[in-house]
């Protein structure tokens, strides 16, 4: 399984809010395109202490995270480094960060949540989001950013291994997974399983994670952790065999001399549509042999007739659509789930997927999602159902109002 964690990226990490110098784009305001008081927060350690007339290059890649829209906006730069009083020997240093202007510096706003992060090969990373938004929850639960101000707070870097959504974060802004051990016995596993030719169906591939755990976890007394074993080992296994087909793929270039940029951008982008695909229905498949295996009534839309109004189509019913159809049948005995991996705005499509099912059941794997977010959910009668480990990223009062995968279980039973 993976290994890696925070510190395999990172050295140092600090964020804050944006100030109005940081960010004005209003006509009068000074924006001074440097950024101040990393020294303060132990960042000349990583950055250096550069004399009076030099000037660090530092590769950079600049992100803007949105709650609304799937994929980040990201830019790639060189920042410097520099003392801004090199022209005045008598005074002590004052070390700042200069950026030019890109697409990602003309969306932020003063009090934006801006984080910037040493990264172990020698680069930066500076990600802005909204104020209050899940995007920033999420970076201040990965960092163990508990306060944060106007000056730099200082993040954590930690050693522990990552949950799987937080790899997948870590993927949004442009990181690549650590290299694995023992990667070479599951590629002949997968080899002789696959071929290695093309990819299998999810389900496939879903089954193998499961038939290779086995044993080490049991999802009936302990749903929560089986779920999140399986998609992570399903995560592991598919980066392998995945990097096997991908590397076959550019030993034979693209287009009839090999070097076709259009081909190579399509294949590209077919490769992360692929991941981002397959995980969704990755999650879909797990949840449902749990279900299966804990003995539950359930259907998902499927085939002729599995739909409720409005040709709406819920990811699992329970106990079933003859029951939802049958207008005899308590509708207090009813359940609706869906399921997605990440919520953003989708999670209100939940909402209109069954109308006798006044309160609605969402399962997702997405972690630190904002109180904001999760107080809109509660006022629409939406439970959320998140795996006991990713609760952790939420805060104490929000883990008081999330059910986990057992305690769903135990609810649909109860029915």
């Amino acid at each position: 399984m993976f290994s890696d964690s925070i510190a395999d990226y990172f050295e140092g990490v600090a964020a804050k809010h944006l100030s109005a110098v940081d960010a004005s784009k209003k006509k009068g305001v000074h924006k001074q395109h440097e950024i101040g008081g990393l020294p303060e927060v132990g960042f000349r350690q990583y950055l250096g202490s550069p004399s009076k007339d030099e000037k660090l290059a530092y590769p950079a890649r600049l992100v803007y995270l949105s709650d609304t829209e799937d994929a980040p906006t990201v830019c790639e730069d060189t920042l410097t480094w520099y003392d801004v009083r090199w022209k005045h020997p008598t005074r002590s240093a004052e070390y700042r960060l200069y950026y030019r202007s890109n697409a990602v510096t003309a969306m932020f706003s003063e009090g934006d949540f801006f984080l910037i992060g040493k990264r172990t090969d020698g680069s930066l990373l500076l990600v802005f989001c909204p104020p209050e938004s899940t995007a920033e929850a999420q970076l201040r639960a990965v960092f163990g950013l508990d306060t944060v101000g106007d000056s730099f707070s200082k993040g954590v870097v930690s050693a522990s291994s990552l949950l799987l959504p937080v790899r997948l974060l870590l993927e949004d802004l442009g990181l690549i997974t650590a290299e694995q051990d023992e990667q070479g016995k599951w590629l002949d596993l997968l080899l002789g399983r696959f071929g290695g030719e093309t990819f299998p169906a999810t389900a496939a591939f879903s089954m193998l994670a499961r038939e290779t755990l086995k044993g080490d976890f049991d999802p009936v007394a302990d749903p929560d952790a089986a779920l999140m074993a399986w998609m992570d080992h399903e995560e592991f296994l598919f980066r392998i065999y995945e990097r096997h087909i991908v590397q076959q793929r550019l030993r034979q270039g693209f287009g009839a001399d090999g070097d076709d940029v259009d081909e190579f951008i399509s294949y590209s982008l077919s490769v992360q549509n692929r991941r981002k695909s397959r995980v969704g229905h990755a999650f879909e498949g797990h949840l449902e042999e749990l279900f299966a295996t804990n003995n539950l009534l359930f259907e998902r839309a499927r085939g002729k007739g599995k739909v409720t109004e409005n040709n709406a189509k819920p990811d699992f019913l329970f106990p079933g659509f003859a029951a939802y159809h049958d207008s005899t049948f308590p509708a207090q005995r009813l359940t609706m789930l869906g399921a997605k991996t990440t919520c953003k705005d989708r999670w209100r499509q939940v909402l209109a997927e069954a109308d006798r099912v006044e309160k609605k059941h969402l399962v997702t794997l997405e972690p630190a999602i904002s109180s904001a977010q999760t107080d809109e959910m509660a006022s629409a009668f939406l439970q959320l159902v998140v795996p006991a480990s990713i609760q952790t990223t939420y805060s104490e009062k929000q883990r008081g109002a999330l059910q986990r995968i057992g305690e769903f279980i135990a609810h649909v039973k109860a029915q």
